[in-house]
C-alpha cells in the first residue's frame, strides 16, 4: 500500500496542507479502514505505516517530480489537513512522465495525476520503482545526480577556466546564449553549495546545453566535459588550438577560435547557429 498525494504547485519540504474535500478515503473502504481510526478520521499513527508519494499535477505550476516519503503528522481542521513528513532519501525524485508510464501498475488513472487529491493505493510503491525507475537511474559516490530531473529549458552552461584572459570569451559566449532568450551560467556566478563541485554538477545536469571550452588544456574543464557526456548533455566544444583538444574528444567536432575582436566576433555566431541547431530553434 502507498498513499498518493496529488497538488497543483507540488509539495514543501517537509510539510503541506490539503483541502478536506480532496481527501477520497472513506471508512467502508477496505483501504481506508487501514489508515482511518473508528471515527472516521485519519489515523497519523496507521497513515505512518505506509510510504507516500507526493506528486505535482500532471501539468500543474510545480515541478514535474514525484517524490517518495514517509508522514509523520496528520493534523485535521475544520477545512484543511495540515502533514508532515520526512523524505526517504534512498529514492531519488522521480519525473512525472516515469510516473505516468507505468501508472496501470500502480493502479493510478490518469485522471488521479491531474488534480489534487489524497487516496490510498494497494501497489507495492518499492517493488514498481525498482522495477521500472530506480534501476535505470545514473548514480556517483562522489557527487549527488539529484539536478538531473530538474531541468531548466534556457538554461546554458559555461564550463571555462577563470583566468581574467578569458573574460572577453565569456563576454563573446554571453552574448551569443542571450542573443537566442536563452540564460547564460558560469560556476564563478553561481552558488548553491558549500562545495564548488556539487554545483558545477548541478549546472550541468539542469543545462538544455553546455559550452566547454577546451582552451589551455585545463583539466577541470576535461572533467566536466566528461560529466556533460555522461549525463547525455549537449555538448558544446570549442578551443583556441587543436593541440587544446585532448585526443578522447578528436572525433568529436568543435568550433576553433581566436582571441581577438574579430575571432571572438566569429565565436560569438558560431555559437549562436549552432545551440540553435541544437535545440531546434
Amino acid at each position: 500500500m502507498f498513499h498518493l498525494l496529488v497538488a497543483y504547485s507540488g509539495w514543501p519540504h517537509g510539510g503541506g496542507s490539503i483541502s478536506n474535500r480532496r481527501i477520497y478515503i472513506k471508512s467502508d473502504e477496505e483501504s481506508g479502514q487501514l489508515v482511518l481510526n473508528e471515527g472516521g478520521r485519519l489515523d497519523a499513527t496507521k497513515v505512518s505505516r505506509f510510504p507516500a508519494l507526493l506528486m505535482t499535477e500532471v501539468g500543474g505550476d510545480g515541478p514535474q517530480l514525484a517524490r517518495v516519503v514517509y508522514i509523520t503528522s496528520v493534523v485535521q481542521g475544520p477545512t484543511e489537513t495540515a502533514i508532515q513528513y520526512v523524505a526517504e532519501n534512498g529514492i531519488k525524485p522521480i519525473p512525472n512522465e516515469d510516473i505516468e508510464s507505468f501508472a496501470s501498475q500502480l493502479g493510478i488513472s490518469r485522471n488521479a495525476l491531474t488534480h489534487t487529491h489524497w487516496e490510498v493505493k494497494q501497489a507495492d510503491l518499492f517493488k514498481f520503482l525498482l522495477m521500472n525507475q530506480q534501476k535505470a537511474e545514473p548514480t556517483s559516490q562522489v557527487f549527488s545526480l539529484e539536478a538531473i530531473h530538474q531541468p531548466q529549458p534556457s538554461l546554458v552552461s559555461i564550463m571555462m577556466p577563470f583566468a581574467a584572459e578569458f573574460d572577453p570569451v565569456y563576454a563573446a559566449i554571453q552574448s551569443a546564449v542571450n542573443s537566442l532568450g536563452l540564460k547564460p551560467m558560469r560556476a564563478d556566478n553561481f552558488w548553491e553549495h558549500h562545495y564548488v563541485i556539487q554545483d558545477i554538477v548541478n549546472l550541468i545536469a539542469r543545462a538544455r546545453v553546455v559550452i566547454c571550452d577546451l582552451s589551455s588544456r585545463n583539466p577541470n574543464v576535461f572533467y566536466e566535459a566528461g560529466i556533460a557526456h555522461a549525463l547525455g548533455k549537449e555538448v558544446i566544444l570549442i578551443a583556441q588550438s587543436q593541440d587544446d583538444v585532448p585526443f578522447d574528444l578528436r572525433h568529436i567536432r568543435y568550433v576553433k577560435y581566436l582571441n581577438n575582436a574579430q575571432g571572438l566576433s566569429v565565436l560569438s555566431d558560431a555559437i549562436a547557429s549552432r545551440i540553435q541547431t541544437v535545440i531546434g530553434h
